[in-house]
C-alpha cells in the first residue's frame, strides 16, 4: 500500500495541469511628428491563444459566473475606457450621472443601441463573440469606449507603467497578440508572435507600440448626423 502511494506523490505532473504568471511590459513610442500629445504605456491589450490540441479545453476553462463586469457613466465619461471580457460575459452599464445617457456602437464588434434610460438606472448587454466594440453616447459627443470580447481566458490590460500581468496561464505553446486603441491593423499584426510557456520561463519581449497621434477620430451620432446641443443644458434629468 506504502508502495502505491509513494508512486502516485512521484507521478509527473501532466504539462497541461501546471500553470504560469506571464509577465511583459510593452512601451508606446512617440511620433516626432506629434510630439506634443500626451503618450501613456496604459490601456495596451494583451492576449493568448492556445496553440495545438489542447487549444479548445484552454480557451474554455473560464468561469464568467465568477466575474461582473461593468462600464459605468460618470461625469459624462466611460469607466473604464477600455474593457476587456471573455465571450460570453454579460457588462453592465450603470448611469451614475444627473442625467439622461444612451449607449451605441455601430462599428465592428457587437453592434446594438441600448437606447436612452435615466440617473440611477442600469441597462446590461451579453457579449456573445469575439470582436472589438467601439462604444459612444448618443447625446454626449466626448463621450467614447471600447469593449473587446476574447475568445480565451488569458488577457490582460497595461499599466500606466506599461506592465503586463497574466496569471494562471497553463504551460504550453500561444500566439500573443496585442492591441491598442488606434493602432493600424498591419501594425498590430506585427505585435502577434509565437510564445511557449513554462514553469520556469513565462516572460515576454518588450512590445513597442507606435503612437498613433491622429486619434481619436471624430464620429457622428447614431443616426449618422452631427451631434446637436442637448436641451436641457447638460441634459440634466429631473425627477418628475
Amino acid at each position: 500500500m506504502l508502495c502505491c502511494l509513494f508512486a502516485i506523490f512521484l507521478a509527473p505532473i501532466p504539462l497541461h495541469a501546471q500553470t504560469a504568471t506571464v509577465t511583459g511590459s510593452v512601451e508606446v513610442t512617440v511620433d516626432r511628428n506629434h510630439s506634443r500629445h500626451k503618450i501613456s504605456n496604459a490601456n495596451v491589450v494583451v492576449w493568448l491563444t492556445p496553440m495545438g490540441p489542447a487549444a479548445s479545453a484552454h480557451s474554455n476553462s473560464a468561469s464568467l459566473d465568477r466575474e461582473r463586469f461593468a462600464l459605468q457613466q460618470k461625469n459624462k465619461t466611460f469607466v473604464p475606457h477600455v474593457l476587456v471580457v471573455p465571450v460570453g460575459a454579460e457588462v453592465a452599464f450603470p448611469n451614475k450621472d444627473p442625467f439622461f445617457h444612451n449607449v451605441f456602437s455601430l462599428f465592428e464588434g457587437k453592434r446594438f443601441d441600448l437606447g436612452l434610460y435615466e440617473s440611477g438606472t442600469t441597462r446590461s448587454l451579453r457579449f456573445d463573440r469575439p470582436g472589438i466594440s467601439y462604444l459612444f453616447c448618443n447625446i454626449h459627443p466626448e463621450m467614447s469606449a471600447v469593449i473587446i470580447a476574447l475568445d480565451t481566458p488569458y488577457y490582460a490590460s497595461s499599466t500606466a507603467g506599461g506592465q503586463i500581468t497574466i496569471p494562471n496561464v497553463p504551460v504550453g505553446q500561444y500566439m500573443l497578440h496585442a492591441w491598442r486603441e488606434g493602432s493600424s491593423m498591419e501594425t498590430l499584426k506585427n505585435l502577434s508572435k509565437p510564445i511557449f510557456v513554462s514553469p520556469n520561463f513565462s516572460s515576454f519581449e518588450k512590445l513597442v507600440v507606435p503612437d498613433n497621434g491622429s486619434f481619436p477620430l471624430t464620429h457622428k451620432n447614431k443616426y449618422g448626423r452631427d451631434y446637436e446641443n442637448p436641451t436641457p443644458p447638460g441634459g440634466v434629468y429631473i425627477q418628475p
